[in-house]
């Protein structure tokens, strides 16, 4: 979501270090050619440009995200800065602990850290003026990352800086330049979508020369949010200074014990920063560790027992580990830039959701309580709207499925925790957002339990469904009961909402179907054909109606805004989303001929960039199509549906080529915690979930040589394609262990059985591989 065009093309500049290496110093070069899955990675793709992807140090689904920060600003200025760091920026403000992959709207930023030698200055200064405040101008050429380690050197402070992660606690290496004096800010103040008065509260504790706790409350993005934190020290400090640097406070209450931010133990308010100095190390190094907890400062200081030891090349190692592990469930083989482009999708698909509880298992939820989980791990950082359609369906194949349990259940622990008694809509760090639409969790567990995904309560889970299916105060839904759709005169963005809340419905009434619970499927399998009610068959497009049932006027299918017909996106976007029921989408076309050649002219269109350019959203733009958004991201596989499947492959080989590319500007618009990147994967590997619950995967064509898959049940699944090359880019034919495959889909089953899936690639299309009927993928109603 909220994605633009990408900016001008940059260099790559990342070449990943030995681990045993701790130099950060020589010039930087692309991933290098280890066989390894950890090596292929460039974690620079999605930084520049609107990726708003970090380079800096997590582990797979990783609680703690510890990044450089290159800027904090306004919020309503903050877009381009929504992870943080920019690659094209040349200072950084400092490191902070959690951050956001690819989001179009952000927050966190929290527990910023920065090391520096000489003056303490306590403002951050200006990114255009060196040496005006405690930023630090950087090089790209002495800049370094690779999954779970970052690098680079401070050039205003002389610090060579090192970053790696557990899953709960961020550890630094500063190294300091010989005789200069050691020093440490942290500024609580900093947040990233920032304004005046979003601190709402603040603390910091010392506990010892080596230990300081704290905490902050923040109205950012999710209102009331509590972060708690545990900072240890490998040395003493032997002085401290904690300022609440608040202007204008109208009550300060009576004065404690000590004189001020170098006596007190204990300084709150609204403007917490510190420094600290440790003198002049003899071995020029201070290490941080700083552990994160939604719970307490307690629970933040327990979360520390995660990392006893102060062996930094350990920590590197292990992260290094978690790494290659998780991303060796694919072994790829590929020209060394789509590798590098796989690798990069696959790790950037495992940043969420994150982990989001202390060891003890407590974790803070949807009504800002402390919760305890029994027999699960909390996550949290649920990008719905975006990634219910091909992230959760990539982790189902890749995961362990006791990892996909833990989210269901911990979206059905948050729907119980919730006040409005619903599922999370978009949510982080517990609490809710209430941003995008729809009640996209729904297809989210209904997808795993259709794929046979055991470890929750099916019965609290569809029941947390129902719940928030027949929420009539969320979204319109009050008046989508009574009406069959959502009317734009009583609620905005109605089209968009009535063929969301139609596919979610269908899901509901896949599972329940599959429970036996039939008086509930057939009830939602009726809701899921309203898309219907909202289809004008004159116009050929998804409209909105009022209450009193017209359309809307004037209509034109190209205009876009916040708050209108449609969410982030057009008619021409918007008129393909009934994804369980493509039969019926082609007869209100006319056939399958029509609707073919009207997604044609979805792409075939001359635009003029300015339709767009007000919407910063609609991006990677071809003719209408937006990659850069997810409302497109199924609308090429649809042509397999009409009896086209080589229109399907030739549309994929112009998306691929144009809206990925392995640089730092790399991506068309916002990762949205890895659906985009899962949009790649799955498509590299030759096949798509356009309808999550279906159980099929829709086959287009693959961009990788091979592709093995190890399966959670342990088997492998096998993807080879021969001839493949960029003057070959049809389907001749397919198979499947060994047996011609007609159909243009594969079943969830298929996969999980183990097997091979081979290709042959030639240069002109096969117009009558999967055009039969017979052949096509699943649909609600007939062909």
């Amino acid at each position: 979501m909220f994605t633009r065009k990408n900016l001008s093309s940059l260099s790559i500049i990342v070449m990943l270090m030995s681990l045993s290496s701790a130099a950060i110093s020589a010039p930087a070069t692309t991933p290098s050619s280890s066989s390894r899955p950890v090596d292929a990675v460039n974690v620079f793709i999605g930084t520049g440009g609107d990726g708003h992807t970090f380079p800096g140090a997590t582990r797979p689904f990783g609680m703690v995200q510890l990044s450089p920060d290159t800027q904090v600003r306004h919020f309503k200025q903050s877009y381009p800065w929504a992870a943080g760091y920019r690659y094209e920026d040349d200072s950084i403000l400092g490191f902070s602990h959690t951050h956001f992959s690819g989001t179009g709207h952000s927050d966190l930023g929290d527990v910023l850290v920065m090391p520096y030698s000489g003056e303490t200055k306590w403002e951050p200064g200006y990114p255009e003026r060196a040496f005006s405040g405690y930023r630090s101008r950087f090089s790209h050429q002495e800049e370094r990352a690779e999954p779970g380690y970052y690098a680079v050197k401070l050039l205003d402070h002389e610090v060579d800086v090192e970053l790696t992660a557990s899953d709960r606690v961020g550890l630094h290496r500063y190294q300091f330049s010989k005789g200069a004096s050691a020093k440490i800010l942290v500024d609580l103040r900093q947040s990233i979508y920032d304004y005046k008065n979003k601190n709402l509260w603040s603390s910091m504790r010392v506990r010892s020369s080596q230990l300081v706790t704290g905490m902050r409350v923040t109205r950012g993005w999710a209102a009331g949010r509590q972060l708690y934190f545990a900072m240890q020290f490998s040395r003493p400090f032997l002085n401290r200074d904690i300022q609440n640097r608040e202007d204008a406070v109208e009550y300060r209450g009576f004065a404690g014990p000590g004189t001020g931010g170098k006596e007190k133990m204990q300084v709150e308010g609204k403007g917490i920063v510190a420094a600290f100095d440790f003198g002049v190390p003899s071995d020029h190094t201070v290490m941080v560790k700083v552990a994160i907890s939604a719970v307490s400062e307690d629970g933040a200081i327990a979360n520390l027992s995660e990392m006893p030891d102060w062996d930094f090349a350990a920590e590197r190692r292990k992260a290094s580990a978690a790494w290659n592990d998780a991303l060796a469930v694919v072994d790829i083989s590929a020209k060394p830039e789509m590798r590098t482009l796989a690798y990069t999708a696959l790790y950037h698909s495992m940043m969420g959701p994150s982990l989001f509880m202390d060891v003890d298992g407590r974790y803070r939820g949807g009504d800002n309580q402390v919760h305890q989980a029994h027999g699960f791990r909390f996550h949290s950082t649920f990008s719905l709207w975006d990634t219910y359609r091909a992230l959760h369906p990539l982790l189902t194949l890749l995961q362990p499925a006791q990892r996909n349990a833990d989210f269901v259940q911990s979206l059905v622990a948050s729907q119980q925790h919730s006040p409005d008694g619903i599922l999370p809509v978009w949510q982080f760090h517990g609490l809710e957002t209430w941003c995008m639409i729809g009640y996209h969790a729904v297809p989210v567990i209904a997808d795993a339990y259709m794929k046979g995904i055991t470890g929750f309560d099916a019965e609290a889970a569809l029941n947390a469904m129902i719940n928030s299916a027949e929420y009539g105060a969320y979204g319109g839904l009050k008046h989508y009961m009574k009406l069959g759709y959502v009317p734009i005169d009583l609620e905005p963005e109605a089209a968009s909402k009535t063929v969301e809340y139609a596919f979610d419905d269908w899901t509901i009434a896949r599972m329940a179907e599959k429970m036996g619970k039939l008086d509930i499927a057939q009830k939602f399998y009726a809701r899921a054909q309203t898309y219907r009610n909202v289809f004008d068959t004159q116009t050929g497009f998804i409209r909105a109606r009022k209450s009193t049932c017209e359309f809307r006027v004037p209509f034109d299918p190209a205009i876009s805004n916040f708050g209108s017909d449609y969410t982030e996106g057009s008619a021409w976007q918007y008129s393909w989303y009934m994804p369980h029921d493509n039969a019926g989408l082609s007869h209100l076309l006319g056939g399958d001929t029509a609707a073919a050649a009207k997604i044609d002219q979805v792409f075939d269109a001359k635009v003029d960039e300015k339709v767009y350019a007000h919407m910063e959203d609609i991006s990677g733009l071809i003719g209408h199509y937006a990659h850069g958004n997810e409302p497109s991201h199924h609308v090429a596989y649809l042509y397999n549906y009409f009896g086209a499947p080589w229109k399907t492959q030739q549309r994929l080989q112009q998306i691929v080529s144009s809206q990925y590319h392995a640089k730092p500007d790399g991506l068309s618009g916002n990762d949205d915690l890895g659906q985009m990147s899962a949009w790649l994967m799955f498509t590299s590997l030759g096949f798509y979930p356009v309808a999550p619950g279906s159980n099929e995967y829709i086959i287009g064509r693959p961009f990788l040589d091979q592709a093995v898959l190890t399966l959670p049940n342990g088997k492998r699944f096998t993807i080879r394609a021969k001839n493949l090359s960029a003057d070959h880019p049809y389907v001749a034919s397919v198979s499947l262990n060994g047996k011609p495959l007609e159909r243009s889909f594969l079943r969830h089953e298929e996969i999980m059985a183990g097997g091979e899936l081979v290709f042959t690639m030639q240069a002109q299309p096969n117009k009558q591989w999967g055009s039969a009927k017979s052949a096509r993928p699943y649909t609600q109603t007939a062909y």
